[in-house]
């Protein structure tokens, strides 16, 4: 599949990298420097120029490609993009945007823009929040097979009843696959006698259920509740909608935000969200309204620097989980290091999000973990499968790549892998999969 690409920013190259090995990737940047860069790094033919250009387009060949991507930080750039595309040929066009407005206009009439797909990066980014929040102690957290299947990741921390057991220990539920431990840069797959210990990251696939029953199971005494109390710092796009997703679950969060006209306006919008005209990075006024009372408080300001430092702060009252939004991909590790539960960096969301398209025939859905280390991948078994007729044990055996079968769908019902469980035509299987075997996986559906 041809594939080009405009902007060569943080998103851009992250699409790109993921790309490059599995498809014949161009990128157009407008930076000379950063593209002769991208060349070297990658592989891939950049061209200098103008995204927005007919003419830049044209070098780029963009009338054969099967895919377009404007994933620019100026969001008109993107959506002028994606028409001058349709104008050269009919390659399916994604522009991702940051401002919920275009995304309204577009879902309003599909095509607008002439962009087969809009992603809102913002949007994206409190959707992905909202889910962490409803499953305390995940980190990470996506759907399968249209919520049937769900995959998360862990962190094992200190005074876990799990730290120390095997995974056949660890593991009482009956819809769970342990599908692959993290610790510091090494993946394990592990079997029932590796030993999962503290600091180490597990992901899971199961049932909603068991997944869930097994995130309360491995949480500290009293750490595994029910968030009821959720305080929002910053009126940002993000926080502005996750404050309303969460009022769509029945929840009645806490925003502050520092400015007094943005948080009038924030409280005509949001009914059920109670709105602090404040700076959320004030000691006293935090410890006033009981800030280290809550069971989740959200960094959602505009910069990097106020959101670690309203997260420490969090840190520092007692609250007891605190998620920061991220914009520097660099900074993300930093967060984590300091003690911060979870760090979202909306580049790597939108991103994420934007690369599930190159699967379409192959994979129903992706999510990509740790660094790009490792793939969840959704995949439809067809009947000419060279899957199909297998067991688990026998893939295993025949395949020479680290991977694990975490669920198995088969007419609406989720079936746990085991080793003797045969796999047929019309399964849908989600697959855990070091990203380096990823392609060959694939290539065997």
């Amino acid at each position: 599949m041809r594939v080009v690409i405009i902007g060569a920013g943080e998103v851009g190259t992250s699409i790109a990298a993921n790309l490059s090995g599995k498809h014949d990737v161009v990128v157009i940047e407008a930076d000379e420097r950063r593209a002769e860069q991208l060349k070297y790094e990658l592989d891939i033919l950049t061209i200098v120029g103008d995204g927005t250009s007919m003419e830049t387009q044209e070098a780029g060949d963009v009338a054969k490609a099967d895919m377009f991507i404007a994933c620019t930080d100026d969001d008109r750039t993107n959506l002028v993009a994606c028409g001058t595309a349709k104008t050269l040929g009919d390659p399916f066009t994604i522009a991702r945007v940051k401002s919920i407005e275009y995304l309204r206009t577009w879902d309003r009439k599909h095509g607008a823009f002439g962009a087969d797909h809009v992603v809102c990066s913002d949007l994206l980014t409190a959707e992905n929040i909202v889910r962490v929040i409803g499953l305390p102690t995940a980190i990470d957290l996506d759907l399968f097979v249209g919520g049937l299947v769900h995959m998360a990741e862990f962190e094992i921390v200190e005074g876990s009843p799990v730290a120390g057991q095997t995974v056949a220990e660890a593991d009482r539920f009956d819809s769970l696959t342990f599908a692959g431990l993290f610790c510091g840069d090494d993946l394990v797959i592990p079997d029932g006698e590796t030993r999962i210990e503290t600091g180490y990251r597990a992901v899971v696939i199961g049932s909603p259920e068991s997944v869930r029953a097994f995130g309360s199971d491995i949480a500290p005494d009293g750490t595994a509740e029910r968030a009821d109390d959720v305080v929002i710092a910053g009126g940002t796009e993000i926080g502005y909608h996750t404050a309303r997703l969460l009022e769509e679950q029945s929840a009645k969060p806490r925003l502050i935000e520092a400015n007094e006209e943005r948080a009038r306006a924030l409280a005509e919008d949001l009914p059920d969200t109670v709105v602090m005209q404040h700076d959320a990075t004030d000691t006293d006024f935090l410890a006033r309204e009981h800030v280290d009372e809550s069971d989740v408080m959200i960094a959602a300001m505009k910069s990097d620097e106020r959101n670690l430092l309203v997260a420490v702060l969090a840190k520092r009252l007692g609250v007891d989980r605190v998620i920061a939004v991220v914009d520097n991909t660099e900074y993300v590790t930093l967060f984590e290091e300091i003690g911060i539960d979870v760090a979202i960096n909306p580049r790597d969301v939108t991103a994420e999000d934007i690369t599930r398209f190159s699967f379409e025939n192959v994979a129903e859905n992706l999510a990509v973990l740790e660094n790009d280390q490792a793939e969840v991948l959704e995949l439809q078994l067809e009947a000419d499968s060279e899957m199909v007729g297998k067991t688990i044990r026998g893939l295993d055996a025949d395949l020479d790549g680290r991977f694990v079968v975490g669920a198995i769908t088969r007419e609406g019902s989720l079936i746990t892998p085991r080793g003797d469980t045969e796999l047929r035509a019309g399964d849908k299987i989600v697959v855990f999969v070091e990203t380096s075997f990823a392609e060959e996986l694939m290539a065997v559906v």
